[in-house]
Parts: structure tokens; C-alpha cells; sequence
């Protein structure tokens, strides 16, 4: 399988298998994305088995941003393209803030219909900015 260079762009690389599609959610990637999009899953990685590769064309995507990607894909590592060559690599870390992004666990929450999610990092867990509930990540995704 051959997959063509970009001039600019990113990759996201070491992504769980079967998570590709949770990170071009999270990315905003959608049908209406007007660039080539590369989604590999299932691929054999001497690190974790098998993995997922997302490479998008015509988008550079902030540390910020990508950090979100933790959430689902907690070891994956971000290359920036530019001019055909990698420019930047970097693991995403569990951003320490949170917004926009997610529901909070507590059904009855007001962020669940009325409100922008917040969230902020408090001891490996989030709370959420409005109710106070702490929960794991895996249960704010």
C-alpha cells in the first residue's frame, strides 16, 4: 500500500487500532474536508501491535488541539509537515484544561444541553466545571 507525500500537513502516528476514526472526529475531519485524507488502521507496530496512522493534507494542527487527541489515543505522536519534510514531532499529553470537547458523565449536568463542556485536570482525573463531579477520561469521551 502506498500512500503519497504531502507538502503540508499532519500525521498522527501510534493511534490504538480501531481509534482513527474517534481522532478525525476530534480533529474535525469530516466528509466535507475538502484535502486527501490517509486513514490506515490495523497496521503491525513493533511497539503496540498493531496500530492506526491519520494523515491530512492541508492541515497543521496546534499542540492544543492535538493534545485533546490523549484523550482516545494517549500514545499517539503528532508530525507536522511543511514543505514535504517534518518540521515538528511530539507525543500528546492529557491537556491540563479541557472545553468544548466531550459530556460530562453526570446526566443531569448543565453542560450536557445548555452549556460549553469545561473541564479542568484535578489528580489524573477531570472535574467538571459546572456540576464538581471528578470522573476517569475514559468516561468523559
Amino acid at each position: 500500500m502506498q500512500v503519497d507525500n504531502i507538502e503540508i500537513g499532519t500525521v498522527v502516528d501510534h493511534i490504538k487500532a480501531g481509534q482513527a476514526p474517534k481522532v478525525m472526529r476530534l480533529l474535525g475531519i469530516g466528509d466535507e474536508y475538502p484535502h486527501r485524507v490517509a486513514v490506515v488502521m490495523h497496521v503491525p507496530s513493533k511497539k503496540m501491535k498493531t496500530k492506526d496512522i491519520v494523515k491530512i493534507e492541508g492541515k497543521v494542527v496546534s499542540k492544543e488541539r492535538a493534545n485533546i487527541l490523549a484523550l482516545v489515543a494517549p500514545e499517539a505522536s503528532v508530525n507536522i509537515i511543511k514543505n514535504g519534510k517534518v518540521e515538528e514531532k511530539y507525543r500528546v499529553k492529557l491537556p491540563e484544561k479541557i472545553e468544548g470537547v466531550g459530556k460530562c458523565p453526570n446526566p443531569k449536568c448543565i453542560s450536557n444541553t445548555d452549556a460549553r463542556p469545561k473541564f479542568e485536570m484535578e489528580k489524573k482525573q477531570y472535574r467538571c466545571y459546572y456540576c464538581e463531579r471528578i470522573f476517569k477520561t475514559e468516561e468523559l469521551v
